[in-house]
């Protein structure tokens, strides 16, 4: 199949209107937004406007598509309370759950303030990360006292009836504190907790040296181990040895309003602009071979490191991207106005 004949396939299934107006309070070494310390969206009640009139047009006009609101970088809005009345308005799937990482530092007496608040405002769940055990984890993320916060935070969910789950990133570097770390996940009373192996998206390439390999895995215990879901994350070796191929006929469109489109954005109807997008999201795929011609070139059939297929399709398309010098807009940076195929 070639590559416009795989372009025409793809249906947008969901439009996502974000603006990345909140600042972190972390800095975690693989941050798929790559977080610096200055937020790229615009202005908060600008942004509202805006997405207010895109939403109302996009749920019109596009109705086969699920369309919904979010903002980062993290969830410390300085007036969260009314920001999540202002989700609920908007229909966000954000009105209910959130992600709970990189909030600013509390006390007890703070989280437990913070969780009661958000009960009263209807969330219903909230996820956070754990990259390690303590000093790790603080060093992942790029602050102390971090992993103590989570917990505090965890605690003070529990207390005010929040469900809360936990997803841990597992590389080379973390794999002999996993044990240890689900352990005291579940003592804290999480409903779920998810194992992962990071991508290479935004600073996750970084962490490439540390991915993890299948012999690392007997380092988890059998009760660990399961939570892995070894069909989703498998050798390098399982993927290119089998009848199994990229399927990604889906995608999601990501509008991002950032300062420095905003003006145009505004002059312009939702629907030229999801449009735009999808535009740059095939320009982008034909630009690269097919995963199989790439796996010929760039593939190792005997390799053990441990992806996703669609994280090792992006692997070789940066391989690619490197050896051809391309330069391309990137859909796939989350900062950016783009696209995420599935």
């Amino acid at each position: 199949m070639s590559n416009m004949q795989h372009v025409a396939l793809i249906q947008t299934k969901s439009i996502m209107i974000q603006n990345l107006c909140v600042p972190c309070y972390n800095h975690c070494r693989y941050c798929l937004l790559s977080w610096d310390g200055e937020e790229v969206g615009t202005k908060w009640e600008r942004g509202i406007k805006l997405a207010e009139r895109f939403l109302s047009d996009l749920r019109e006009k596009r109705p086969d598509a699920n369309v919904s609101f979010s903002f980062g970088y993290s969830m410390e809005h300085p007036k969260l309370k009314e920001a999540i009345r202002t989700l609920g308005r908007l229909g966000s799937p954000m009105a209910e759950f959130l992600q709970c990482d990189g909030m600013q530092m509390r006390d007890e007496s703070q989280c437990r303030q913070l969780m009661q608040m958000l009960k009263e405002e209807g969330i219903k769940s909230l996820n956070f990360t754990a990259y390690g055990l303590r000093d790790y984890h603080d060093r992942f993320a790029g602050r102390q006292g971090d992993f103590e916060l989570l917990f505090r935070m965890m605690s003070a969910a529990y207390d005010a009836g929040i469900s809360f789950s936990t997803g841990i990133p597992i590389t080379k570097e973390n794999i002999q504190e996993i044990d240890e770390l689900v352990d005291i996940l579940n003592c804290a009373g999480n409903d779920r907790i998810m194992l992962f192996i990071p991508h290479e998206e935004g600073r996750g390439k970084t962490l490439n040296k540390a991915r993890l390999e299948q012999q690392d895995l007997l380092r988890l215990s059998p009760e660990t181990f399961s939570i892995l879901n070894r069909s989703i994350y498998k050798t390098e070796a399982e993927w290119l040895n089998s009848s199994e191929t990229v399927q990604m006929t889906n995608r999601a469109i990501i509008i991002s309003l950032r300062a420095d489109n905003i003006d145009d954005y505004e002059k312009r109807d939702a629907l030229s602009v999801v449009e735009e997008i999808e535009r740059l999201d095939e320009e982008y795929y034909s630009a690269f071979p097919t995963f199989e011609e790439l796996a010929k070139k760039y593939g190792n059939y005997e390799g053990n490191a441990l992806y996703r297929i669609r994280d090792l399709y992006h692997h070789y398309r940066l391989l690619f991207a490197e050896e051809h010098k391309l330069k391309l807009y990137d859909v796939t940076d989350e900062r950016l106005s783009g696209s995420r195929r599935y």
